[in-house]
């Protein structure tokens, strides 16, 4: 019978911490290097940086439903773990070694495949290990140590990068293999997993979706569609939020990079407590509550003047960097983000039975990946068609958001179901 233990899935939490550390080291330090190094065009870069999320949508959902069907004497999730994650993090400290483009993207390519391999089969361990009703509260432990990782790696990383921008990356290699080791190490599969005969048939990503949306009852296509609807909105926020804050709100580069430190850290703070308030009101309901308060917030940025977002500023935390009124407002947007990303994906994996968790978590980055890749082209285009007006940021993405809470209505399961064993 599974046990909810909080060492163990702190442990676990090590294997999203790793994959947190490469892709902040990545996404923050890759763009400088096409840039300074190869002289790529913002075009180039910009197509190179969203390889990644091509590779999650093409590999990850394909990699969890393979993970259902394997059986090793080491389980079904752990093999992924054991080849990918070594392999990504030599590959990843080859990058910054590189002196020709061609090397250069054989590396970063090798990073993006061995990532795609075990990032899905890692957060899949999850559902395997947890009992149901505490699928949300270890999702949020999981979470906060991706976060914290992804601290770590923008603190320290930016500390070692101007030292010697090799460091950074040989940083994030060793904590990949180090994190990798603990999961691999304490963390334990289920017996049955091991044992088991395979008898489950190859099911395609595609043909997953479709099963899943040809089902009479809709509740797991509803709620594939909202996160659809609500990562769109976040990706478009994410991507363009620097670009608003300078342009519409006239701050500095430097002050609207640290405006989104904001989110992040208030989503860290609240990361473990969103899944104990979904374990007492309810997944769908606290959801539901997050994406109201994600849309006053994201909407109330559009409609406050400028003068009032940022006129006075409450404090100075940096020599270039402030908390204005706008600060405090995304803070509450940090804390929305929370109750809906926190709980979505113990929503997903419990529309399902355990045998399917690698596929249903598959369908979970099939949807948030998609957004990812279409998100900022769609909303960059709309933006641009209106004279780079990212003000409309503001006024879009709440749509969507919208959109994702008359999706939730419908919604009837993916809560916990609390004499899982």
């Amino acid at each position: 019978m599974k046990k909810f233990s909080y060492p163990k899935t702190f442990l676990l939490g090590f294997g999203f911490f790793g994959v947190s550390v490469i892709w902040a080291i990545y996404n923050a330090y890759v763009p400088l290097m096409l840039d300074g190094k190869f002289g790529l065009s913002a075009a180039w870069i910009g197509f190179f940086m969203v390889l990644d999320n091509i590779a999650a949508v093409l590999i990850q959902p394909a990699v969890g439903a393979w993970s259902d069907r394997l059986r090793t004497p080491m389980g079904r999730r752990m093999p992924f773990i054991l080849v990918g994650a070594p392999i990504g993090a030599i590959a990843f400290g080859v990058i910054p070694l590189a002196s020709g483009l061609p090397l250069f993207v054989i590396a970063a390519g090798t990073v993006l495949l061995s990532m795609a391999l075990w990032r899905t089969p890692v957060i899949a361990l999850m559902p395997d290990i947890t009992p149901s009703e505490y699928r949300s509260q270890a999702n949020g432990i999981i979470n906060f140590m991706g976060g914290l990782g992804s601290v770590i790696s923008f603190s320290l990383g930016s500390i070692l990068y101007a030292k010697n921008e090799d460091y950074a990356f040989w940083m994030g290699s060793g904590l990949v293999i180090l994190a990798s080791a603990l999961v691999l190490i304490f963390v334990k599969e289920p017996q049955e997993y091991s044992t088991k005969a395979q008898d489950q048939k190859d099911v395609r990503i595609l043909e997953s979706v479709r099963t899943v949306f040809m089902e009479e009852e809709k509740s797991a296509a509803r709620l594939l569609l909202a996160i659809l609807l609500w990562f769109l909105s976040w990706y478009a926020i994410e991507t363009f939020f620097t670009l608003f804050a300078v342009n519409h709100l006239g701050l500095t580069a430097a002050d609207s990079g640290f405006q989104l430190t904001y989110v992040s850290l208030i989503f860290l703070i609240f990361a473990i407590p969103s899944g104990y308030i979904a374990a007492k009101f309810g997944r769908r309901r606290t959801i539901m509550v997050g994406i109201i308060l994600m849309t006053l917030c994201i909407a109330s940025m559009y409609f406050i003047p400028v003068a009032s977002l940022v006129g006075v500023k409450i404090a100075s935390l940096t020599k270039d960097a402030g908390l204005y009124p706008v600060s405090l407002i995304l803070m509450f947007a940090g804390f929305a983000w929370a109750l809906i990303n926190i709980n979505s994906l113990p929503m997903v994996v419990d529309m399902t039975d355990d045998e399917h968790a690698g596929t249903y978590t598959g369908l979970y980055y099939f949807m948030s990946q998609t957004a990812a890749i279409v998100g900022p082209v769609v909303f960059g285009s709309v933006v641009q068609v209106f004279n780079n007006n990212y003000s409309l940021m503001m006024l879009l993405s709440p749509i969507f958001l919208v959109g994702a809470w008359f999706m939730m209505l419908g919604v009837r399961r993916g809560e916990a179901r609390k004499f899982k064993s």
